[in-house]
């Protein structure tokens, strides 16, 4: 009976050591998608710069596109920024960006103060479309390829390790397979 008193404990926190150390070797940054693979999910918003103008999924077609999802409250955008345009100037590619539940001046002040790295701001202020695409929270990216499939998420902002060894390879791969 007393060897039971033990052996217990000791089997208890050797596999809450082993249950630690299995999640210290996890990326939290990576979360796995559901969309990855799928065509991105429909929409269709006006742009942040007119009413008038609007933008769908259908305008994602025919080219690589970088969809970053972000938000002139959002601090974590402003120190991803700059890697944004870095990834835009250095692969050709696009951004198309999801202004995410915000108001259409404080966006258009961000965009005015930091630079536009995008070639079209969708206004999406409810959030409705984000949630759509599985935005947990801003920023985040996505790649999706010519056909309009996404293929690559990041959440949270882009590091220049990510941008430098993963998303400007990714977005080339596919520029070069979409030729």
């Amino acid at each position: 009976m007393m060897r039971w008193r033990l052996v217990v404990p000791v089997v208890v926190v050797l596999a809450l050591i082993v249950l630690l150390g299995y999640g210290l070797t996890r990326r939290p940054d990576v979360l796995p998608s559901a969309f990855i693979g799928k065509p991105a999910p429909a929409f269709d918003l006006p742009t942040l710069a007119s009413d008038r103008e609007r933008i769908s999924v259908a305008d994602l077609k025919g080219r690589v596109t970088l969809v970053n999802v972000w938000a002139s409250w959002c601090v974590a955008c402003r120190a991803e920024h700059e890697l944004i345009t870095a990834v835009s100037r250095r692969t050709g590619v696009p951004v198309v960006g999801l202004n995410y539940k915000d108001s259409k001046e404080a966006a258009l002040r961000w965009l005015g103060r930091y630079g536009n790295p995008f070639a079209v701001v969708a206004f999406d202020p409810s959030g409705a479309t984000g949630i759509d695409w599985g935005v947990s929270a801003v920023p985040e990216t996505f790649v999706v390829d010519a056909e309009g499939i996404i293929r690559y998420k990041v959440v949270g902002p882009i590091t220049r390790e990510e941008m430098n060894d993963t998303l400007i390879p990714k977005l080339q791969q596919l520029k070069a397979n979409a030729s």
